[in-house]
């Protein structure tokens, strides 16, 4: 039988939708937000010449310049105020995340609660200044040394492309903030899902157009649409799959009375890493092609023009490197955000246990056994999703480049975002249904 959540879940409509008044002005401010945020994409930095940037981005663009432009949504190839987009906060946000797991003050912090959160959330924002002041600083003379690339180089073109750009990441980093505690979703994924959406028609209408003309068949390209729904709905299914460790809680006695005990579960998301191997792996592997790129292909000695060939996307070594990669930071990452040894403790402290298992380390092992294991099909899931677009592109030559990085950000910022506006719809229900009660208890009692 259906549970009361779920009955009310399935009467969700337009209707519903319609007089959720609080959920329309979230949506509307959500969008007004992602609106500026595209807006200043193409607002360029001061003392730039834009035309001779855009001839010496091509150049650069298939390395780690053109993973950030699409995180960005173009702003990199624009050089605008938003071109180091979100990225020096995620960085600063994962380094916090593993200075918690080594330094034991701040995993104090982490165990305090709300308060502790606070303190480890303005640690991050510091970490976000420092990172974008020295990725900011980096790019001003980076564009001084390009050719023709700056009207009027020296430091006052430096100090205020420092200015603009850190200026810009902070105004992402609030904004962001806004949308999460202002609007509907997760403020942060969203500026970075509207970059890679932003790019996705344009590459669309110059795939049709490619068809047209017969440059891709037409086979090909239905293909390529069917492999990216199947994709997608592949990640749909493994992003919301979980394992279940059932909880028994035992009777207890409260006073004169006594409680029955309660089943509860410990849900194990089968990618508990989420995107973050990906582009992990994404940046180091584009690493050697960016700085070969800035370098000058003419001046590197003959064994690295191998290794950057072998390297370029679609290669043989490119992809073993690229799986390995992914791997390795599936597990790394689970290490960190997921202690077995503290969700032991915390089951112990509230009387919880697994059934068949001690309480305490004997749990600690088996939950790390299980999610060991789920890890591993998590990390092959990854995996797949990642190089089976490079293998599509490598072999059949798409002019686009649709990474797996960019579907899996896509695809889990969208279920985020549907499950909080379905947990609105049901709130404004049981809303409705409170207030039908209580009338209706009101008219009882005259």
């Amino acid at each position: 039988m259906a549970s009361a959540a779920e009955q009310l879940a399935s009467n969700l409509n337009f209707r519903t939708f319609a007089k959720a008044e609080d959920l329309k002005k979230r949506l509307w401010f959500t969008l007004g937000a992602l609106l500026v945020y595209r807006l200043g994409t193409y607002i360029p930095l001061p003392g730039l010449n834009p035309d001779a940037f855009a001839q010496a981005f091509q150049g650069q663009s298939g390395g780690i310049l053109g993973l950030f432009n699409m995180f960005s949504g173009g702003a990199v190839s624009r050089m605008a105020i938003f071109a180091l987009g979100i990225m020096p906060y995620i960085s600063a946000s994962i380094i916090v995340q593993l200075m918690t797991s080594v330094v034991p003050s701040l995993e104090q912090l982490k165990k305090e609660g709300e308060q502790g959160r606070k303190i480890i959330n303005q640690y991050t924002r510091y970490g976000t200044v420092l990172l974008g002041l020295l990725q900011a600083y980096g790019i001003a003379v980076g564009l001084e040394s390009g050719n023709g690339l700056v009207n009027d180089p020296g430091w006052f073109f430096r100090v205020s492309t420092v200015i603009s750009l850190l200026g810009g990441t902070m105004f992402l980093m609030w904004l962001g903030e806004q949308i999460t505690s202002r609007g509907i979703g997760n403020g942060i994924s969203l500026i970075i899902f509207a970059g890679i959406v932003a790019h996705l028609p344009t590459a669309l209408a110059g795939t049709l157009e490619l068809g047209r003309t017969g440059a891709l068949s037409t086979p090909l390209i239905l293909g390529i649409i069917i492999m990216v729904v199947g994709v997608i709905a592949l990640i749909v299914f493994v992003e919301r799959a979980q394992r279940r460790l059932l909880i028994q809680y035992p009777k207890r006695q409260v006073g004169n009375r006594m409680f029955q005990g309660d089943t509860s579960h410990l849900p194990l998301k089968l990618n508990t890493a989420g995107v973050i191997p990906a582009i992990f792996a994404s940046s180091l592997l584009l690493l050697p092609a960016t700085l070969a790129g800035f370098a000058g292909s003419a001046t590197l000695p003959g064994w690295a023009t191998a290794i950057v060939g072998s390297l370029a996307h679609g290669q043989p070594l490119y992809m073993v490197l690229y799986a390995a990669m992914i791997a390795f930071f599936a597990f790394f990452y689970t290490a960190i955000v997921f202690n077995p040894k503290d969700t032991a403790d915390n089951l112990k402290k509230h009387g919880g246990f697994i059934l068949g298992i001690r309480p305490g380390e004997r749990t600690a092992e088996y939950i790390d056994y299980v999610l060991t294991r789920i890890t591993v099909v998590g990390a092959i899931y990854l995996i797949f999703v990642c190089i089976l677009p490079e293998f599509v592109i490598a072999q059949t030559g798409v002019p686009f480049y649709l990474g797996g990085t960019s579907l899996l950000i896509v695809v889990s910022v969208t279920l985020d975002t549907v499950a909080q506006i379905q947990g609105h719809l049901i709130a404004q229900q049981y809303e409705g249904l409170i207030k039908k009660s209580k009338l209706r208890g009101g008219k009882r009692g005259r």
